[in-house]
């Protein structure tokens, strides 16, 4: 019931804290017993007048002694269930880790990052509460009433066998739930997936909705994954409730049937007093561990959905691991390119370009062009293309993602930092690298001030460098980038978002770079790839011309008009400003 062999055999380790935590559990039911039957025995030399000193100090001893052992085991028990669930975090946020590693940059096109984050958090979670709390449970309770059964046959076997064959109608109630419930829970976990979906997608493009004013439709969008989450939780709660009540009805209504049955046979003589105490007390010990396995029956439930779309996630398929290195002439070479995001949306057609080594080539064009999808295929974020790219002749589909990550640096305008200091957030790009060489990159970005006022390498970064701007946020980006010291750099607007101190400081290290290095720049603004050697122009997902600035000009075609316009916005700026 409820019992995942592969989901147990992948988290070994949580074996031996379970059998523990079973074994104390034990124990405390047999210290327990001893204790009921001190009592009994007590009451019945009360009964009987046959009460002496050395009893009594005797079941005082039985007792204290039994309050110590079960204290011991219900601490020894908790610390089994932490160990266990303990275990389980560990193995499974690991093998999820793994799995996303192989997987490589292209993860993205066979799962949603909000599904990854709900399984590796809240998905484990409800298992570290399934192997802690569930699995110990769902073994005492087949353990503690075959106990029980030993001993109180002893005392009356008919009332052993009434309370025995009472308790299986504890699973059976749980079973018959169980049909309804995994549904219902399937249905939860859907819903659950498909409402983290929709927050993350609204969070991100929370800019773009205000600009273009489609706010109010995602937050009616968002109200209604939300009302159908709220809908779907309540069924759940409900299920929930309804299978408890009915779970506590049978349990403390066996219990009721075993005292009644015990009184009964002590009127007709067939069981002494303390026989009777025997069975009253311990009647309800019958059902409780089976009672305790009910209430733990939710979090199996979702444990199991859970593990689903863990294995799930552990069992996407992989590609074959590519052994393929960057040639050192990395000249980048794409003819007929062609990618989708879906089945048909068709964002590249048929893309011609040639970027040899040591060029600086900018990709310009409108938004929606197709210029990022570019540069995620170049890093091997997006896989499923048509046509031929390759760096140095070498197809990209044969580079390992090691050297190409080793070779290409790419730099957006969301360049993620992490919680940490300075020197951990530069320490990414090259592990030996020493503060000398540190110091000289933030040099570059002009950020070696600011942070000589602070604690220098040593200053504190919030989790995305929150506490910093955005042009510093991007200028430690692109120091952390020139310390990568690679031989191709991919810059995908960059410059956007950010102030223009901080756009021309940053502008100036991209060209400088250029002389150097092969160079990529992705930009909205011309006015940034004036000194470019050679510009694509993009223009609904194939390159509508191409050329240095001058020719383009000279072209009077796309580029000439986006260029005119753009320098008509700037100057109008300008005399605003001036004003």
């Amino acid at each position: 019931m409820m019992i995942n062999k592969r989901l147990i055999g992948t988290v070994k380790e949580s074996k031996k804290y379970i059998a523990g935590n079973v074994i104390c559990q034990w124990i405390s039911l047999a210290a327990n017993i001893t204790m009921m039957a001190g009592i009994a025995f007590l009451l019945q030399s009360l009964y009987d007048g046959s009460m002496e000193s050395q009893h009594a100090i005797f079941i005082a001893v039985i007792t204290a002694a039994t309050v110590i052992i079960r204290f011991f085991c219900t601490t020894s028990a908790s610390r089994m269930s932490y160990l266990s669930s303990k275990a389980v975090k560990k193995r499974l946020r690991k093998m999820i880790y793994q799995k996303l590693l192989r997987l490589g940059n292209a993860y993205k096109e066979q799962v949603n990052t909000s599904e990854v984050v709900q399984v590796a958090v809240e998905g484990v979670e409800q298992l570290e509460t399934y192997f802690g709390s569930y699995l110990p449970q769902f073994f005492y309770a087949m353990l503690a009433p075959l106990t029980l059964f030993v001993v109180l046959s002893t005392i009356d076997l008919p009332c052993a066998i009434v309370l025995l064959v009472c308790v299986p109608l504890i699973p059976v109630t749980i079973v018959m739930v169980q049909r309804w419930a995994k549904k219902l829970l399937a249905k939860y976990w859907g819903q659950y997936t498909a409402l983290g979906d929709t927050f993350l997608e609204d969070l991100q493009g929370l800019t773009t909705a205000k600009i273009y004013q489609a706010d109010e439709y995602k937050h009616q969008e968002m109200n209604q994954e939300s009302e159908h989450f709220r809908k779907i939780t309540m069924k759940v709660l409900t299920m929930q409730l309804n299978s408890i009540t009915i779970m506590d009805l049978i349990a403390y209504g066996g219990a009721a049937i075993g005292v009644i049955l015990a009184t009964t046979r002590f009127r007709s003589g067939n069981v002494d007093l303390a026989g009777c105490l025997m069975i009253i007390l311990l009647a309800a010990d019958f059902f409780l561990p089976m009672r305790m396995l009910g209430s733990f029956f939710h979090i199996a439930m979702n444990g199991m959905a859970a593990s689903d779309k863990i294995f799930r996630l552990l069992d996407l398929p992989e590609t074959d691991r590519k052994t393929g290195i960057v040639p050192k002439d990395h000249t980048i070479q794409i003819s007929d390119l062609r990618f989708c995001y879906g089945s048909d949306k068709e964002i590249l057609r048929g893309i011609q370009m040639t970027i040899p080594k040591g060029s600086f080539t900018a990709i310009v064009g409108e938004s929606g062009c197709g210029k990022s999808t570019i540069a995620s295929i170049l890093m091997g974020r997006n896989k499923g293309y048509s046509g031929s790219l390759t760096v140095g002749g070498t197809p990209l589909s044969e580079l390992s993602e090691e050297s190409l990550m080793e070779n290409f640096t790419y730099v957006s305008h969301q360049s993620y930092l992490f919680k940490g200091t300075v020197r951990e957030a530069l320490l990414m790009a090259c592990p030996d690298a020493d503060d000398d060489a540190l110091w000289r990159v933030l040099e570059k970005v002009s950020l070696a001030d600011l942070l000589r006022n602070e604690i220098g390498l040593d200053t504190q970064l919030n989790e995305s460098a929150s506490d910093l701007s955005g042009g510093q946020r991007q200028r430690l980006a692109l120091a952390r980038a020139l310390l990568h010291d690679s031989p191709v750099y991919i810059f995908d607007e960059a410059t956007s978002n950010i102030d223009v101190e901080s756009e021309n400081d940053i502008m100036a290290q991209i060209h400088a770079l250029a002389k150097h290095k092969t160079v990529i720049l992705i930009s909205h603004r011309l006015a940034n790839v004036v000194d470019a050697d050679n510009i694509y122009v993009m223009d609904s997902g194939h390159v509508a011309e191409y050329g240095d600035h001058q020719r383009l000009l000279a072209i009077g075609g796309l580029y000439a008009q986006l260029w005119y316009a753009q320098q008509e916005l700037e100057n109008y700026a300008k005399a605003g400003d001036t004003r």
